[in-house]
């Protein structure tokens, strides 16, 4: 599931980010410096042109809808308005004939009556066009049809974003690539994703700087939850309240739709209703975070909603966490993800909760460990990285096991934050407890502050 559509299908996530829309901060961007060594990574590996597409701002009609970009186009260009589109040359485009510029951001002419309800927006005459876009050839969207017929008869082959397995709801990708094969019919279309995934799946400083901002406040909002959490809330209410800090803290929206699953709840990966009141002796799987200048977090930590976890309660947190210490004892350069051999940070973990514990019918817990271990965060929180590969310093990744038992009505999962080093790991969330004794000290310190606020 993307961001976008995870984000919709919580209509109290929507509700929250509707009113809380007036306290986000200004938006933070790398140089263009950064974007333009980017551009030139791809089509240097690419070696043939490509064109990309901005989102046109109508991808949704939903009227809470507030505009993202298309993440590889933002990745590339650090453009975050609508209806852009990017075109890239190789070093052999003058040598066929090419006179114009190898980089050249294509933008919409200007609407004065569509700015008085939306706001300015950048057009391609603008007075310093160049120098707040960070290219040296701003034109107008009109032109790239032309430019593309004129590209085909020397390019046999040009690259775009085709068409993937999980477009059938959002069909960007298929509405431009359909565009270029009518303004240039004789060229092969190839798909350029894997490339530029690859590139993202190392992070920039300044990438790392954004995340890390997304971290923060998210931690934050898991300190506030563990502090008012107690029998007698609804999900929504920890929910608005982890939202709210968010936003007060400069998020300008969640990295996904935020997860209170309480009770039989707790058992369900993605649970987003939000709707049941939280009883006493359940077990609270919390997976919320923001998402900060298009950066996202993602953390979870699971609680007693009474400050107490019960012994089973504790045996199968201590499990989990278990499982999630052997893999960060293992990570490193080199490690996988995925796999069955002695690399494999999902093989590490899932030996681990295989060896402990076991169900009320004797077997083995490795049964209800239902997800991968990991996966990168960035642009998306659910990052890409391009073909399998091993982990390289630079990447950023989350390490989070979980046990889900419905007929126990107990899930745990403990999600954390890590940036790969060359010798080891980084845990970006370490400010957050993980320990089931740490998490009972703060619930008891929320308790006593509550009651001293009582009348």
């Amino acid at each position: 599931m993307n961001r976008r559509s995870s984000i919709l299908r919580s209509g109290l996530a929507v509700f929250l980010l509707i009113c809380l829309a007036p306290l986000v901060r200004a938006w933070e961007r790398e140089p263009s410096s950064v974007f333009a060594e980017r551009r030139a990574k791809l089509i240097a590996a690419v070696g043939a042109p490509i064109v990309l597409f901005g989102y046109t701002g109508h991808e949704e009609s939903n009227p809470s809808y507030v505009f993202m970009q298309e993440e590889n186009f933002y990745y590339l260009t650090g453009h975050n308005e609508e209806g852009a589109a990017l075109l890239l040359l190789p070093e052999s485009a003058a040598q066929k004939g090419w006179s114009g510029p190898r980089e050249i951001l294509y933008l919409p002419p200007r609407n004065l009556a569509e700015e008085k309800w939306n706001g300015p927006r950048l057009g391609p005459d603008d007075p310093g066009i160049k120098e707040k876009t960070g290219f040296a050839a701003v034109e107008s969207f009109t032109k790239l049809h032309e430019a593309l017929a004129n590209i085909s008869r020397d390019f046999p082959e040009i690259y775009t974003e085709l068409p993937g397995p999980h477009d059938d709801g959002y069909p960007h990708a298929a509405y431009w690539s359909n565009w270029i094969k009518g303004a240039a019919p004789h060229a092969t279309l190839k798909d350029v994703s894997s490339a530029v995934d690859t590139l993202r799946a190392i992070k920039s400083p300044g990438e790392l700087a954004l995340i890390i901002k997304a971290i923060e406040p998210s931690i934050d909002a898991h300190l506030a939850a563990m502090k008012m959490m107690h029998p007698g809330l609804y999900e929504y209410q920890v929910a608005a309240k982890m939202v709210e800090i968010h936003a007060e803290d400069g998020c300008e929206t969640e990295a996904y739709a935020p997860i209170v699953g309480s009770g039989p709840n707790s058992t369900v990966l993605h649970y987003n209703k939000l709707d049941r009141k939280i009883e006493d002796g359940d077990i609270v799987v919390l997976d919320v975070a923001g998402q900060y200048s298009d950066y996202a977090a993602d953390i979870t930590r699971t609680l007693p909603a009474n400050g107490k976890f019960t012994p089973r309660q504790r045996e199968i947190y201590e499990i989990v966490l278990g499982a999630q210490n052997a893999a960060l004892a293992a990570l490193k350069p080199g490690m996988t993800i995925l796999g069955e051999s002695s690399t494999s940070l999902q093989k590490i973990a899932m030996d681990y909760i295989n060896s402990h514990g076991k169900d009320k019918e004797g077997r083995t817990l490795g049964r209800y460990y239902i997800h991968i271990l990991s996966h990168h965060i960035g642009l998306d929180v659910h990052d890409p990285s391009g073909p399998p590969r091993s982990l390289e310093p630079g990447m950023v990744i989350t390490i989070e096991p979980g046990i889900y038992i419905p007929e126990e009505n107990i899930g745990v999962r403990i999600e954390d934050d890590v940036l790969i080093t060359p010798t080891g790991y980084k845990l970006l969330t370490a400010r957050l407890p993980r320990s089931p004794d740490e998490i009972e000290k703060i619930m008891a310190d929320g308790k006593a502050a509550r009651e001293r606020q009582r009348p």
